[in-house]
């Protein structure tokens, strides 16, 4: 049976082109003034899915993932 893509993760996690997963680290939304320049910085998106989670995140994932590999076979073909 096919898996559903959960629709928490799919608002959190993005499928780049290579396939890698990245995400957006927290604490950039408000109250931005108390924060310090490097820790603005380093909240940048883009920060890659680690190792341990990465399994986790692409069964969770599994429709996006797929999305993106088919787009990038059918890129190759033409």
């Amino acid at each position: 049976m096919k898996h559903k893509t959960h629709s928490g993760m799919k608002k959190r996690v993005k499928v780049r082109k290579s396939g890698k997963l990245s995400f957006e680290k927290p604490c950039k939304q408000h109250l931005l003034s108390d924060k310090s320049k490097r820790q603005k910085k380093t909240a940048h998106f883009g920060v890659a899915v680690t190792p341990t989670h990465e399994k986790q995140v692409r069964r969770m994932l599994s429709g996006q993932v797929y999305k993106v590999r088919k787009a990038r076979v059918a890129k190759k073909a033409d």
